[in-house]
């Protein structure tokens, strides 16, 4: 049973008389006004941006470190994200599945898993914030960026079930943490040190990642839709996110207290349901305006290129649009090989090549519809300075007016998935540092689910700040220690891709037979 105590605070500040609310503007405003300053602080600390020459635009150093990576990776392993896709798709389908081999989930439920924390709000507001800031063309580079980081997901995901750690009772630990001392320890005692201080690192930002981005992001967000079509500002909810948040917070604590197997059951089953809602409802839009479908295409390539001299022109526009691509897939980060670490396979590309299809389908298939629905609907002109999630309700409900309820229902399923795969995330990346025992786990869960209450009490600026700090600081210790264990992987890669070209892997179907 998840301990209450952490809650207490906030339940105190509910039952404060009106009189001393009204003194601090209410409970969402003094939430508020606690926590900003600290995550304004994260963000000038880890963002730090640099200027791009002949132009206004500035650009975050850790965009440029994630982006460099991807498209190094991509030709180092000689364009895995398009050769691997087949093979990969025959993987979740199950073909080769292996139920006696160390794991806890099918390539399937890993990939589902994986998959609920990456396709969320950043597809759905976070394109909406690329499109308002940077125009259409940042999704261009939104796309780019997602095809050149399933090369960084690949190498990543490998690592993870490579180095992985299977406890005494079955369970797996696996991810940066593991593959960053595990990994650079067989490289020598030098970068057995430098090992250890990047996976300590790593598991401190993947901890502020799961409460900020991955949390207080997506109640934000949520809460912001359910009062959108609910009344907007006039509603009974508005000034209610702490309670939104203690509900939601409710219903993520039934899930996660029963760890990697509870959270995939869950996922497996919401991740298609979300998936098959959002793009059906986006695809309605787009077919009944198809004949403006071209123009989209065309006015995202011209922006792309900074003829509309939007956000610096090409550079700027280019770096708002990577930005947004590296928050919504997280490749590079290193949060998914947590998650894919805990598969049933003995094989660690077989993973690595069924990672392809989460940036695949996060930023280049579901960010791609959003953009086009934002961008036909025409609310990214009409939208009077709205961002975030309104925007892209505001473009839903311009061609059908109750689309919203039909979003709102989606961002919740988003937000609710989201929050369980990252709980598992920080979880173990909280355990890695402090031991695996039911108190520590438990210390954890209750910070999580206080972080809920939090993320729908504040400001969406804020917010942002402080999840794309936290999360992309993760992949300054994760990449630093991939370049090192490239030549691992490229070993794997070829011994397994020659046993798939030669027939030899064993098909599920076969498995125990004579």
């Amino acid at each position: 049973m998840i301990n209450p105590a952490g809650f207490l605070s906030l339940l105190f500040l509910s039952a404060l008389p009106a009189s001393a609310l009204a003194e601090t503007g209410g409970i969402d405003q003094a939430i508020d006004r606690l926590i900003s300053p600290l995550s304004g602080f994260v963000e000038r600390l880890i963002l730090f941006p640099l200027p791009l020459p002949g132009t206004d635009a500035q650009v975050p150093f850790v965009v440029l470190w994630l982006v460099i990576a991807a498209v190094f990776f991509t030709f180092y392993f000689r364009f895995i994200n398009l050769r691997g896709l087949g093979l990969g798709f025959r993987l979740v389908r199950g073909d080769y599945n292996d139920p006696r081999a160390a794991g806890e989930v099918t390539h399937f439920q890993a990939l589902a898993t994986a998959l609920s924390g990456t396709v969320g709000l950043g597809n759905i507001a976070g394109v909406a914030i690329a499109v308002s800031v940077g125009g259409p063309g940042a999704v261009v580079w939104m796309m780019l960026a997602g095809f050149l980081g399933m090369s960084s997901k690949f190498v990543e995901c490998t690592l993870g079930v490579k180095y992985r750690s299977i406890n005494p009772d079955g369970t797996v630990s696996g991810g940066p943490m593991w593959y960053l001392s595990r990994g650079l320890a067989e490289r020598g005692p030098r970068l057995a040190k430098l090992g250890k201080i990047c996976a300590v690192l790593f598991a401190i930002f993947c901890i502020g990642g799961s409460f900020g981005g991955a949390n207080m992001f997506q109640a934000n967000q949520s809460f912001q839709q359910v009062v959108g079509v609910t009344g907007g500002a006039e509603s009974w909810l508005a000034d209610k996110g702490w309670l939104f948040g203690l509900i939601l917070a409710f219903f993520v604590g039934l899930v996660i207290i029963g760890g990697i197997r509870s959270i995939a059951r869950v996922t497996s089953k919401i991740v298609p349901l979300m998936a098959i809602i959002y793009i059906t409802a986006g695809l309605v839009i787009i077919f009944t305006h198809i004949e403006q479908v071209p123009a989209a295409f065309m006015l995202m390539l011209t922006s792309a290129l900074g003829v509309d001299s939007v956000a610096g022109g090409a550079l700027g526009v280019l770096a708002i649009g990577f930005q947004r691509a590296a928050f919504s897939s997280e490749a590079g980060i290193g949060s998914a090989a947590i998650a894919h670490s805990a598969v049933q396979t003995r094989e660690p590309v077989s993973e690595g090549v069924v990672a392809l299809y989460e940036p695949f389908i996060d930023t280049i298939v579901v960010c791609t519809i959003t953009a086009l629905v934002i961008i036909i609907s025409g609310s990214y002109i009409e939208g009077g300075g709205m961002s975030g999630v309104e925007l892209t309700s505001q473009a839903f409900a311009s061609v059908i007016d109750w689309f919203p309820y039909i979003l709102a229902v989606a961002v919740l399923m988003f937000a609710y998935s989201t929050m369980l795969a990252w709980s598992y995330y920080g979880l173990k990346c909280w355990t890695y540092l402090f031991g695996e025992n039911r108190r520590t786990e438990m210390t954890y869960k209750t910070l999580f689910l206080m972080f809920v209450v939090l993320g729908a009490s504040m400001q969406l600026g804020a917010v942002i700040g402080f999840s794309d700090a936290m999360i992309l600081a993760m992949a300054f210790p994760n990449l630093l220690g991939i370049y090192f264990l490239l030549p691992v992987v490229r070993r794997e890669l070829d011994r397994y891709w020659a046993m798939y070209q030669r027939g030899e892997l064993v098909p599920f179907r076969h498995i125990g037979r004579s």
